[in-house]
């Protein structure tokens, strides 16, 4: 048995839910805060019989799509000594961080 967690957008998170449990997994869902950007994130879990693990995977694959965004990046303009002004910075967010956790002992109360 394994446990996933997938952390992903929240943008992403209702859909891939909808998905997963169409094909019969149960999910978890947390809510959580991405260190980088500090936007809202989605962690979902659930847990799995090993021969599941390529499809849930493809699952995610499917409904959690990555997006470019700009945010404002400070950086000192070299003519004004310690001055920063911002600056438009595309980086690319969405998409999911998967980990995937084998399961010694599972039991439901």
């Amino acid at each position: 048995m394994k446990l996933i967690f997938a952390i992903v957008s929240d943008e992403d998170a209702s859909r891939l839910m909808t998905e997963l449990n169409r094909a019969g997994h149960r999910v978890t869902k947390l809510h959580s805060t991405g260190g980088f950007l500090k936007s809202g994130n989605t962690t979902l879990m659930t847990g799995i019989e090993d021969d599941m693990q390529d499809e849930v995977m493809a699952i995610i694959r499917k409904y959690s799509r990555s997006r470019k965004t700009s945010i404002s990046a400070n950086i000192p303009p070299p003519s004004m000594g310690t001055s920063y002004m911002p600056y438009p910075v595309e980086v690319k967010i969405g998409g999911a961080t998967v980990f995937v956790v084998p399961v010694d002992h599972f039991e439901k109360i």
